[in-house]
């Protein structure tokens, strides 16, 4: 007796879920073995489809650039009790709390969170300064 679509899409999850390991190792092996021909389906798949592929990098890089932003200032060693609050308080400087210059995408008034390297156990955040006061501020020459 032939399966309907219903038993047969329960019956194809039920042997998915039992083989997970077996499918995985198949799919390895696969890729091991087609390498070059998917690389070649991947060229061709993204040359008739560029523009399609700029929109979504470009909506991809929107929706991730907090989290590399955040991830970043993480990293540098900035300590904060709301990232979102201070991320927020970024966006919305437009000048530099130093020496007041208006701060744009153009390198020398590129926007820089300012925080103290030797506060490593509480909020350590000076504020948002431009490139060039940011980096006046690590040689330590008096601003």
């Amino acid at each position: 007796m032939p399966q309907t679509k219903e038993q047969k899409k329960e019956y194809d999850i039920l042997y998915r879920q039992k083989n997970k390991e077996k499918l995985r190792q198949q799919k390895i092996q696969y890729h091991k073995k087609n390498k070059e021909k998917l690389r070649q389906k991947q060229i061709i798949y993204s040359e008739k489809n560029k523009e399609k592929k700029r929109q979504y990098d470009k909506l991809y890089c929107e929706r991730n650039k907090k989290d590399k932003v955040l991830h970043n200032w993480i990293n540098r060693g900035i300590l904060c009790f709301d990232f979102d609050l201070l991320y927020d308080i970024f966006l919305s400087t437009t000048n530099c709390e130093f020496c007041q210059v208006e701060l744009n995408t153009n390198t020398k008034t590129l926007k820089c969170l300012d925080h103290d390297h030797s506060i490593n156990d509480k909020f350590n955040v000076r504020g948002v300064l431009c490139l060039s006061c940011n980096f006046k501020d690590v040689l330590n020459i008096s601003k």
